[in-house]
């Protein structure tokens, strides 16, 4: 089984919250190829936007902007906010300079800051939240970088016709990684592991 390593985004070293508070099935991955970070089946997705209408989600966006203006507050870190809901779920994204030990090595600390602020929203509004936080357009740039690794993963496949096992992922990651393999012809992919060592196979499909 060929081993493929993912390019490492090098931040300072400065991180999906607890299982009951993970969202949906944010986290819980029992099926990956549609699970990771994003909610995890079609289904359980359509139960997420049937519950949560527009308005609400807006509204967990403004919480969620409050808590992080909060923190950037404490921490005397200056950046403009921004809250909005795109594809069915609240976001945050945060835009400034030196913003970088918000984001921490691989994400880690941005994954961390997610799950406060999702946290801080629950306790607000009693629901789950899906809510996605952004710092200095980190998840934008770590997709493209994903992509690729998901699209040469992909060549290995159908050249060798043999499983290519990707290093260890966060959930964020994974997911980016699922939605490229899925949308292309003749593979498939798939979670293996658990956390914090939890990776994608990707393969030829059945």
């Amino acid at each position: 089984m060929t081993e493929t390593s993912i390019p490492r985004t090098e931040q300072p070293l400065d991180e999906e919250e607890t299982a009951t508070l993970a969202v949906d099935g944010d986290d819980t991955e029992d099926d990956d190829t549609e699970a990771d970070d994003d909610t995890d089946t079609a289904a359980s997705g359509a139960r997420s936007k049937k519950a949560v209408g527009e308005g609400d989600l807006f509204r967990q966006s403004e919480i969620a902007a409050d808590y992080v203006e909060g923190l950037l507050d404490i921490l005397d870190y200056d950046g403009d906010i921004d809250e909005l809901v795109a594809a069915g779920r609240p976001m945050v994204e945060v835009v400034g300079e030196r913003l970088q030990n918000l984001v921490g090595q691989r994400g880690a600390t941005l994954e961390a800051l997610q799950e406060l602020t999702r946290l801080a929203v629950f306790r607000q509004t009693g629901t789950p939240s899906r809510l996605l936080l952004d710092v200095g357009g980190y998840r934008a740039n770590r997709r493209k970088e994903l992509a690729a690794v998901a699209k040469n993963a992909v060549e290995k496949v159908k050249e060798y016709g043999e499983p290519v096992r990707l290093d260890a992922m966060s959930a964020f990651e994974r997911k980016c990684v699922h939605d490229v393999v899925n949308a292309m012809s003749g593979v498939a992919s798939e979670s293996e592991g658990v956390e914090p060592n939890r990776r994608i196979v990707v393969r030829p499909a059945d």
